[in-house]
């Protein structure tokens, strides 16, 4: 999936452009790209989508065309790139990964195409962020005065990288190169006189004197023309060079006899900024690359001093020739460049960013096997030549079986290889630290700490120059140094597909990867992106060249086998783990052996209590230790995940025998406190397990919404956890998890219930347990009717109430006649379903169920509206709707009744009556949040009425029902 800003506004999926309908839609979703996980205010996007007064209706435009847009994204499956549109009070905010962005990428690769110290290097990544853009920026949207601003300023961004990459071609020698690329920007923007000097210096230096006049006296006449002004002074500089004949290819540096050579892009700014007496400022937001010290031209050995006018050729030669004494080798403890490195642009561009500005402490953060120190070896090695003072590297084995180097040891390491003598070395820690610190004061270093276990660790090896910058690796995410010393975190995340199978391309060879592309994004996905879990797999692999990747996908599918075969000698995953794991303190220890029971996917200090046997804070507690030893993942407040390999390792701790029940039985009463709060009033749907073992605490909910909300979050995992209980063995425990779900089945009927509702009956049965059984077949046949697939349900709908009679629920019982008579009714038999309606209403009665009472007489009424029994069916609605107060029946079932009222009232003749009892049923659906409501009640009026203004509500309404449906 992609984002694009640089062209036409739109979203690019595997399967084509999705169709984001009109300019006001696309402006809102431009609006909202331009500020990537930041709330955006509604007033902010009114102004993005009209210019002058906005309609009264402007808010409600807006929301219609958020909600147009959660749908199209839902269909496109955003959520599996990370991507949400959410509502944040009076604002919205596109969650999504910033990568997903064109303009983003675009932002990045410029910024790592200035830190280049090759100009050709440079070229490469000027070109690849251009290639990006395929027409103006924000085409399609509406040209409101903020979009039109945001796009002028990606203009200026995309020039400004124009101009530098002819500057790059420019210091290659490719001076023709440098002028085509400017002449096609200049003949655009003919007023834009950077554009102009630029090009005219670049045809000077191509040996095309006279090209460069005329464009010069071309640009001169335009301004006159059209500004009524004269050359600005880089222009006039630029013509004034070419009439002196400078900077022509060969020019002064030929007549002079001396060859000049081009100095690197870095060095060029540098020597430019002393010789202004000013600091450059950078070309655009980004941060610039780590400045770097340049030599006196009399002693720099690319630069040769030019003779003056007046010197002969053998003065010049004389001058020249004298040899300068060679500068001592830079010291380089690093580890060697690691082979088969790919990918990581953004991670290495968050690495330079944060080894800018003085003194800067990096910590790059991750779990273990993610390839922290093969980041930032390449990065070490890719900008060496920033760091003439030295670079040094010292693994603190803060992970290892074989110990951690004492801090005298690593300071004397780095002390001698800074050409202290071995008997001036202090034999303190102290004294060496701070013999460390004066040697850095005047020079600038690159300090590489790798895998350090603590801030401890690192404190006394940070050097004291302003120049220099220190890069720290941990398993651990070191807050106490980030709190002490402003540690800049560069968090390091698991590889993305690509380049996951780029890097066993490495190790395997391009063909062999290509040959069989679908096993080998297979086999990325199971060593789920960590580049240690790869390379073992690529290791096994390049030592049986004849193995297919698909015999080895099939081998890794088996979870029971997987960590064995990612490891190799003593190197893998599990021994990785394993040594992460044995430095974590007892109580998070505790918890990791226990989140390996959890069936489901993510956890939250609940469960994470509940399968320990503790308390939520304890469990917060732990789960922050593991967070920061990256054990496991923080996905939303109060809400965790591991990675599949860690799950795994996890799974073979011990962990005792009633984790796994524990776990279920936290489910279990989780569910049940938001059935209560979605559906208060309704009985428990059925009793807890004679062996159940209660959580020292259940989250509560406070309304409806959150409980609606935290089943949405928990439906695959509590779906997980009914197959754990059913691999089990526990029946018990398996129906009640699925029948547990019942509010969160009826608000999203069609959303594939079936499955996981055979399996509750299936466990039901096994159980022995009428009543259960009788439940999940009356929930599961109205599943199936609602799903079109009527003659199915009847067998389940038909048993239902006889077996719940058989059981003495009578509750059950109604339940059931009231789901059959929506079967009967589909099937062409209203009279019987309104007789199972009668039976069902009372029934509900007796044991003084109301809210089974009434759901019975709104059917009842529904059926007689259905055979055009009105006053019938009106007396029913209205002896529903008293059988509570007003204000004691929910919201939903008001709107219901009165809806039913109201039509009936229309089918008796009293269409004003009819109507007004319509509207009211549809002001409190809307206001309450009630679409399914809403619908209901403006298509019944919209049958009656051709108000426009209705249909625009009723239009509203279906989006976000469809969005949540």
């Amino acid at each position: 999936m992609e984002f694009r800003l640089l062209g036409a506004v739109s979203v690019a999926t595997e399967v084509g452009v999705l169709p984001l309908g009109p300019a006001k839609r696309r402006s809102l979703l431009a609006a909202l790209l331009l500020r990537p996980n930041h709330p955006v205010p509604v007033d902010q996007l009114t102004a993005a989508l009209w210019d002058h007064e906005p309609p009264a209706r402007a808010r409600g435009v807006i929301q219609g065309h958020v909600s147009r847009l959660r749908v199209l994204l839902n269909s496109a499956e955003a959520d599996m790139f990370g991507v949400e549109l959410l509502t944040q009070g009076t604002a919205y905010v596109l969650r999504m990964p910033e990568s997903l962005l064109d303009a983003h990428r675009f932002e990045e690769l410029v910024t790592l195409a200035r830190s280049q110290r090759a100009p050709s290097d440079a070229v490469a990544m000027y070109q690849e962020a251009l290639s990006l853009w395929q027409g103006p920026a924000l085409t399609g949207a509406y040209p409101s005065q903020p979009l039109q601003a945001a796009a002028q300023a990606l203009e200026e961004l995309r020039l400004a990288s124009v101009e530098s990459l002819a500057t790059a071609y420019s210091l290659m020698g490719e001076h023709a190169r440098a002028a085509a690329v400017l002449r096609a920007e200049a003949s655009v923007h003919p007023l834009r006189e950077s554009l102009a000097a630029a090009l005219v210096r670049e045809l000077q230096r191509a040996g095309r004197r006279s090209e460069a006049l005329d464009w010069f006296h071309r640009t001169r006449r335009l301004l006159a023309d059209e500004l009524g002004v004269d050359p600005g002074r880089e222009l006039a500089d630029a013509y004034t060079d070419v009439l002196r004949g400078e900077d022509e290819a060969g020019g002064t540096a030929r007549r002079s006899g001396t060859a000049r050579q081009p100095a690197s892009p870095a060095v060029t700014a540098s020597a430019s900024a002393s010789a202004s007496g000013a600091t450059p400022a950078p070309a655009s937001s980004s941060l610039p690359p780590v400045p770097v010290p340049v030599p006196p031209p009399s002693l720099s050995p690319s630069v040769t001093p030019e003779p003056s006018a007046s010197t002969s050729p053998s003065a010049s030669a004389s001058i020249s020739t004298p040899a300068i004494p060679a500068p001592p080798p830079t010291v380089d403890l690093l580890p060697r460049m690691p082979r088969g490195f790919h990918g990581r642009a953004d991670e290495l561009t968050a690495l330079s960013r944060a080894a800018a500005g003085e003194a800067p402490v990096c910590l790059v953060t991750g779990p273990a096997g993610v390839g922290k120190t093969a980041l930032v070896a390449h990065w070490a090695h890719r900008n060496r030549e920033q760091f003439p003072g030295g670079l040094l590297y010292a693994d603190l084995r803060g992970f290892s079986d074989t110990g951690e180097p004492a801090l005298l040891e690593v300071l004397r390491e780095f002390l001698l290889a800074l050409g202290v003598a071995p008997r001036r070395i202090p034999e303190s820690a102290g004294g060496a630290s701070a013999l460390f610190r004066s040697l850095c004061a005047d020079r600038r270093i690159l300090v590489v700490l790798d895998n350090a276990r603590a801030s401890e660790q690192v404190r006394e090896l940070l050097p004291g120059g302003a120049e220099c910058v220190t890069v720290v690796t941990s398993r651990y995410r070191l807050r106490g140094l980030i709190a002490s010393d402003a540690a800049r975190p560069v968090p390091l995340d698991v590889l993305e597909p690509e380049d996951s199978t780029a890097l066993l391309a490495a190790v395997l060879g391009q063909e062999r990867v290509l040959a069989e592309e679908v096993a080998a994004r297979r086999l990325a996905e199971l060593c789920g992106g960590l580049p240690l879990a790869l390379r073992v797999a690529a290791a096994r692999l390049a030592d049986q060249p004849d193995w297919p990747l698909s015999s080895m996908t099939a081998e890794l599918s088996d979870e029971s086998r997987r960590l064995s075969l990612l490891d190799v000698e003593d190197t893998g995953v599990r021994a990785a783990l394993r040594l992460t794991v044995r430095r974590l303190p007892d109580d998070a220890a505790h918890h990791f052996a226990h989140l390996g029971q959890h069936p489901g996917t993510h956890v939250d200090r609940y469960a994470a209590a509940a399968l320990a046997g503790t308390d939520p804070d304890t469990a917060a507690a732990a789960l922050d230790k593991l967070t920061a030893a990256h054990l496991v993942i923080r996905t939303a407040p109060d809400r965790w995940t591991l990675h599949d390999l860690v799950r795994l390792y996890a799974r073979g701790l011990e962990a005792g025998p009633d984790a796994l029940v524990r776990g279920l039985d936290h489910s279990v009463a989780t569910a049940l406190a938001a059935a209560d709060a979605a559906e208060p009033g309704d009985e428990s749907c059925f009793s807890l397990p004679v062996d159940f073992r209660p959580p020292q605490a259940t989250r509560e909910f406070a309304d409806r919404e959150q409980a609606m909300a935290w089943y949405a979050a928990e439906r695959d995992d509590l779906a997980l956890a009914a197959a754990a209980a059913r691999a089990g063995g526990l029946h018990g425990r398996t129906w009640r998890i699925v029948l547990a779900l019942w509010p969160q089945i009826v608000w999203r009927v069609r959303d594939d219930w079936t499955p996981l509702l055979r399996t509750a009956l299936e466990a039901a049965r096994a159980d022995g347990d009428a009543r259960a059984e009788s439940r999940v077949r009356a929930l599961l046949g109205w599943v199936l009717t609602e799903e079109g697939r009527t003659s199915e349900a009847l067998a389940h709908l038909e048993a239902a109430p006889v077996l719940a009679a058989r059981a003495g629920d009578r509750r059950g019982e109604a339940t059931a006649l009231i789901n059959l008579s929506l079967a009967q009714s589909e099937l062409g038999s209203p009279e019987e379903a309104a007789e199972g309606c009668a039976l069902a209403a009372e029934l509900a009665h007796s044991v003084g169920d109301r809210n089974t009472e009434r759901l019975a007489l709104y059917h009842l009424a529904r059926h007689r509206l259905d055979a055009r029994e009105w006053q019938p069916a009106f007396e029913t609605a209205v002896a529903a709707l008293d059988l509570d107060a007003p204000s004691e029946a929910s919201a939903a079932a008001r709107v219901l009744l009165r809806t039913v009222i109201g039509e009936a009232l229309l089918g008796m003749g009293d269409e004003a009556e009819g109507i007004r009892r319509l509207e009211s049923a549809a002001r409190e659906a809307e206001s309450s949040g009630y679409d399914d409501g809403a619908v209901r009640a403006l298509g019944a009026l919209l049958r009656v009425s051709a108000d426009t203004g209705l249909q625009a509500r009723y239009d509203t309404a279906m989006v976000r029902l469809m969005a949540r449906t």
